[in-house]
C-alpha cells in the first residue's frame, strides 16, 4: 500500500515538474517565433522592391503592420493602462525614428544589395553601434568585455566588406551594404532615444502608435512613387509578401516578443536577437537562391562573436561574481533588440 502511495507521489512529482518546464520554455518558443519572422523580413522584403519603390514597399508593410498592431492594442487594452496624449506623442516620435527612418534605409539597401547582406549587417551592427555610443555618452562603463567586443566586432565588420571583393564592380552591393550600415545606425539612435520617449508605456501601446505614426510617415513619402507605380503589373507573389511581411514580421512578431519579455529578462532576449542573422541567411538562401564568399561568412562569425560579447559579455562575468539570486541590473534594455 505504502509503496503505492510513494508511486503516486513520485508521478505527481514528475507530472508537476514537466508542467513547469513546459510553462517555463513557452516565452522563449514565443521569441524563438519572433526571430524567425524578423529573419523572413529580409528575403519577404527583398521579393517586394523587386516589383516596386522601396518607399511603396515600406510604406504597405508598415502601413498595413501599424493598423493590425492598432487594432491588437484595442483588443487587448483591458490588460494595460490607457496611453495618455503626451505618452502617445512620445511614442509617435520614436516611431518616426525607428519606424520611417530605420525603414527608408532598410528597404533602400533591399533594392540596392542582397537580402542576404541586410540580415547580417543590420541585426548584428546595430547592437554594437547601439553599445558603442552608449559608452562614448559616458551612459554605461566602458569594461574591458565592451571595448574588446566591439574592437572584434569592428574587425569581423571589415572583414566582411573585404569579402566582397570584385562582386562591387559595376554592381550596387557595395552601396547597398553600406546604406544597411546606415539602416543600422538608425536603429542604434531608436534604441538609445527611445528608453526616454517611451518609459512608462504600455510596450504593445507603444508599438502600436509608434509603428502607427510611422507607417503614416511612410505613406506620405511614398506618394510619388506610387503614382508612377502601374500596380495592375504587380505580381501576386508579391502582394502575397506584402501581407505577410504586415502580417508575420510586424504584427505577430511584435506580439510574441513582448509575450516572451513578460517571463524572460530582456539580455535573454538580446542573446535570442542573434539568431536573427541565422534565420535571415536561411530564408535568403533558400528561397532566393543567395550566397557570399567564404571571406564574408568568416567575417560574419567574427562580426557576430564581437557583438554578443560587447553587449552579454560583461553580464556573463558578473554573474560568476554574483549570488545566483542576485537580480540582473546589467541587463540590456528591451529597446535594444528587435530588429527585422
Amino acid at each position: 500500500m505504502e509503496s503505492k502511495r510513494q508511486k503516486a507521489q513520485t508521478a505527481g512529482e514528475f507530472t508537476t515538474q514537466s508542467a513547469s518546464a513546459g510553462a517555463a520554455a513557452v516565452p522563449y518558443l514565443n521569441l524563438l517565433v519572433t526571430m524567425v519572422m524578423f529573419g523572413s523580413a529580409f528575403a519577404g522584403s527583398k521579393v517586394v522592391v523587386e516589383d516596386m519603390p522601396h518607399a511603396v514597399a515600406a510604406a504597405l508593410r508598415f502601413g498595413g503592420g501599424g493598423l493590425l498592431l492598432i487594432v491588437l492594442a484595442v483588443l487587448f487594452r483591458h490588460r494595460s493602462q490607457p496611453i495618455g496624449r503626451a505618452a502617445a506623442v512620445r511614442a509617435g516620435l520614436a516611431g518616426l525614428l525607428g519606424v520611417t527612418g530605420y525603414n527608408i534605409f532598410f528597404f533602400w539597401g533591399l533594392s540596392l544589395a542582397p537580402s542576404l547582406d541586410g540580415s547580417i549587417i543590420v541585426p548584428v551592427l546595430s547592437p554594437i553601434l547601439t553599445t558603442a555610443t552608449l559608452i562614448l555618452l559616458r551612459r554605461e562603463t566602458a569594461s574591458w568585455t565592451r571595448v574588446a567586443g566591439l574592437a572584434v566586432g569592428a574587425a569581423g565588420a571589415v572583414i566582411f566588406f573585404l569579402g566582397l571583393g570584385g562582386q562591387t564592380a559595376g554592381s550596387t552591393r557595395l552601396a547597398g551594404d553600406l546604406v544597411f550600415v546606415a539602416g543600422a545606425g538608425c536603429w542604434a539612435a531608436y534604441s538609445i532615444l527611445s528608453k526616454s520617449l517611451v518609459a512608462g508605456i504600455d510596450p504593445l501601446r507603444a508599438t502600436a502608435w509608434g509603428t502607427g505614426v510611422g507607417g503614416l510617415a511612410l505613406i506620405v513619402l511614398a506618394i510619388p512613387g506610387a503614382a508612377d507605380l502601374d500596380w495592375q503589373t504587380v505580381p501576386g507573389t508579391t502582394w502575397a509578401n506584402v501581407v505577410f511581411l504586415a502580417v508575420g514580421p510586424t504584427a505577430v512578431a511584435y506580439l510574441f516578443y513582448y509575450r516572451g519579455l513578460r517571463s524572460v529578462s530582456p539580455s535573454s532576449a538580446t542573446v535570442m536577437m542573434f539568431s536573427v542573422p541565422v534565420f535571415g541567411s536561411f530564408f535568403s538562401t533558400v528561397f532566393l537562391d543567395e550566397s557570399f564568399t567564404g571571406i564574408q561568412l568568416v567575417g560574419t562569425l567574427v562580426m557576430l562573436g564581437g557583438a554578443l560579447f560587447a553587449v552579454v559579455g560583461h553580464t556573463l562575468f558578473r554573474r560568476r561574481k554574483a549570488p545566483e539570486n542576485a537580480p540582473d541590473t546589467s541587463a540590456p534594455s528591451r529597446t535594444e533588440t528587435g530588429v527585422g
